[in-house]
């Protein structure tokens, strides 16, 4: 089962929380950044390069200090209170018509060590190592991970219960998200909660944050091996995580884009496809307007737009095997037979031909990359499903680079754990 706890967060004051609170580091480059951060963004914590002119190296000494810097800058300002005692706390996301409910909570290293916070993802040594950095600098986590889990019904009505009072905070983002976040304050409730998770949640599923899980883990790991009188019980063998009940999480698709056809004409490249794949047209140019974009309809039909015109591929039978948890997903047969096959993409990691783009831009960006000449084709896929992915991570697997994509990303800055 896993181990968690309650922390004594920091956090804003509630009347300037939407100048605190900000992107995850990693959905914005450092000009986005700079053109976003007011005076008290977390983005000049996370994202320090941007208070330099021209901006920093993102790994330069004196971005990693300028983080430091303004850390203890914005605690002794005001903008980052202690909490008076170690709480749990509800954050809520709403979307469209869709909300979600995640606890905010520590999870403990030894159960990333354990396996029994599984992972679906390979990292990259060099993003790990620079998460590292900042969770040893700060001596803190800073941005939360995004975990999964089981539902569970107990749990589920603790958190609708917190969630029927007065938030903490509320605000709309600049993409139209709802953050609701709300303080549990009831010792009692608290203890129950991690009594819960102890004796009754068996896993938790890293939805999102691998580095940053992978990182935490890592510096949990070196204060262990600097500390004689180690017990396991230290604030630095915990580390933030959001975590929603699995059932209330959806996937959206994560698209892909290719420079060229690899020396195929047009032509020559949909007949190649058609060894593998039912290939028709979907949509085409009416009236001087553009073809309307077409989505897949189901598992092992994708979406193409090559030309001007959006294709439908539907894979073959015997084409993939949907009793293999990695050989039924369609990332796995779209890199197989097509990227792989006829385009000769290898590594989705390291191949500059190919691009991924996330479906909360829609469909649109793809055709617009191949309208532009930037790119020659796109291919849209049917999401993952939340069962495909633990299904994955139970067994053990690894799914392809660039699978899954949640959305809305957790806003940062709401609540920090400190590691002392």
């Amino acid at each position: 089962m896993v181990r968690v706890k309650p922390f004594a967060a920091l956090r804003p004051p509630k009347d300037i929380v939407t100048e605190v609170a900000a992107p995850p580091y990693d959905v914005l480059n450092s000009e986005e950044a700079r053109r976003m951060a007011g005076p008290k963004s977390l983005l000049h914590i996370t994202k320090p390069e941007i208070d330099f002119e021209p901006i920093a190296g993102e790994h330069e000494q004196r971005t990693y200090d300028r983080a430091v810097e303004n850390f203890k800058t914005w605690q002794k300002n005001g903008w980052l209170v202690r909490e008076d005692k170690e709480k749990y706390y509800v954050y809520a996301q709403t979307m469209g018509k869709r909300t979600q409910y995640g606890l905010v909570l520590c999870a403990h290293t030894d159960d990333y060590a354990n396996g029994i916070i599984k992972k679906h993802e390979l990292t990259r040594k060099d993003k790990e190592d620079d998460r590292m950095i900042h969770v040893r600098i700060q001596n803190a986590n800073i941005e939360p991970v995004f975990f999964a889990f089981k539902d569970n019904a107990e749990l589920g009505g603790i958190i609708a219960r917190a969630a029927a009072g007065v938030p903490e905070y509320k605000f709309v983002d600049e993409n139209k998200f709802t953050h609701t976040f709300w303080v549990i304050d009831d010792d009692a409730v608290n203890a129950r909660i991690t009594e819960i998770f102890t004796k009754d949640i068996d896993a938790f599923y890293v939805a999102d944050g691998h580095h940053r899980t992978a990182a935490a883990a890592r510096v949990g790991a070196e204060k262990k091996a600097q500390n004689p009188n180690h017990t396991g019980n230290e604030e630095y063998n915990y580390f933030m995580a959001v975590c929603f009940p699995e059932s209330q999480l959806a996937i959206i698709d994560y698209n892909r884009v290719v420079k060229d056809l690899n020396g195929f004409t047009e032509e020559q490249f949909l007949n190649a496809l058609e060894e593998d794949f039912d290939v028709a047209v979907a949509t085409k140019p009416r009236c001087g307007r553009p073809a309307k974009p077409f989505s897949p309809t189901g598992l092992h039909n994708f979406s193409m737009y090559l030309g001007d015109k959006w294709y439908t591929l539907t894979a073959k039978p015997g084409r993939y095997d949907d009793n293999d948890p990695i050989g039924v997903l369609d990332v796995t047969i779209l890199s197989n037979l097509v990227l792989d096959k006829l385009l000769g993409i290898k590594d989705l990691r390291t191949d500059k031909r190919i691009d991924f783009v996330g479906g909360i831009r829609g469909l649109g960006e793809l055709s617009r990359r191949v309208d532009s000449g930037e790119m020659k084709v796109a291919f849209a896929l049917y999401p993952v499903s939340m069962q495909q992915l633990i299904n994955i991570a139970d067994t053990g697997n690894i799914m392809p680079p660039k699978t899954t994509w949640f959305e809305p990303k957790l806003r940062s800055g709401l609540a920090i754990h400190t590691l002392d």
